[in-house]
């Protein structure tokens, strides 16, 4: 008697499942700063993780941006202004920042 292959479940994966504390985010976004390069879709994306694992309706409330236009900008293939990121980050609690650039 041969016994029938147990079903195997995929679940979604989905970044800001992952993003729970402050600690996570920070590196998370650090991570995704260093390897966006001149990309600004990966930054944009990285912050669209963070701001769903911590409320994206919260977050639209606090930038006084809709809710879908937040995740449209925040999706990696939206474009977002540059005042709308920094709207993000301070309703974040995030401060942007600059730093010399390694040199190779």
């Amino acid at each position: 008697m041969t016994l029938p292959k147990p079903r195997e479940t995929v679940t979604r994966y989905d970044t800001a499942d992952y993003l729970k504390d402050e600690e996570s985010i920070l590196a998370y976004l650090e991570a995704a700063m260093e390897q966006a390069g001149d990309d600004p879709a990966l930054v944009a994306l990285a912050l669209g993780n963070i701001a769903r694992a911590r409320n994206m309706s919260q977050l639209a409330r606090d930038t006084g941006l809709t809710r879908e236009g937040l995740y449209k900008a925040l999706s990696g293939e939206g474009n977002p202004s540059f005042a709308t990121v920094l709207k993000v980050a301070q309703a974040m609690g995030l401060q942007l920042t600059f730093k010399t650039a390694a040199t190779p």
